[in-house]
């Protein structure tokens, strides 16, 4: 296994960015979005190192960027416009690095999932996995087929609700967790195992 904490070039400077990879045995590059920048979202939210966890141990490169503005990335918050146009440059540097046959995934978490929902507007992916995407704070817009949703049933900053119907009028499969809030407190073990279903799926 190889870890390593890049800067890599994007238009408003250089974007930290950690990348786990697996090695000769690689299926596939993850990409893994962080929560809101102004609340303390990090590469480093737990959430978020579950997620690339599974992903790696299934194979997958797992690629975690911190958005413009945190820890030592540039520049500062735009409310998903520019934290997108940086995912993409990543997308773009870390592909040029690996066979380009290998499919992606993408994977957001809370304010993550928008901007990730943003990203495979612009791109071809093979999976959108959005967890406790905030889809009653931002204008969520079309996804593609292959998205799976997983939600906290105790979510209390995005109402259960408002993603479930938002799931269902799009034809999104919704993967529930009982007992989880927003964070998933207690409930990562579950996070991961849906999160492994989805990426498998």
């Amino acid at each position: 296994m190889k870890r390593s904490k890049l800067r890599i070039k994007s238009a408003i400077g250089h974007i930290e960015t950690l990348v786990n990879d697996p090695g000769d045995t690689r299926r596939g590059l993850a990409f893994i979005a962080h929560p809101h920048p102004l609340h303390g979202g990090t590469m480093d939210n737990k959430v978020v190192q579950s997620i690339a966890q599974t992903c790696h141990d299934q194979g997958y490169v797992a690629i975690r960027p911190n958005f413009r503005g945190v820890g030592s990335s540039d520049g500062e918050y735009t409310g998903g416009i520019g934290e997108t146009e940086d995912m993409l440059a990543v997308i773009a540097f870390v592909r040029s690095h690996y066979d380009a046959t290998l499919p992606i995934v993408l994977a957001g978490f809370s304010f993550g999932g928008y901007v990730q929902h943003r990203v495979a507007q612009q791109m071809e992916v093979s999976k959108l996995i959005l967890i406790g995407p905030a889809v009653n704070l931002y204008e969520f817009g079309a996804v593609p087929a292959a998205t799976t949703i997983i939600h906290g049933v105790d979510d209390e900053v995005v109402p259960f609700a408002d993603a479930e119907n938002w799931a269902q009028a799009h034809n999104i499969e919704f993967r529930p967790i009982n007992d989880a809030g927003h964070f998933f407190h207690g409930k990562l073990a579950e996070l991961k195992a849906a999160t492994l279903t989805a990426c498998l799926s």
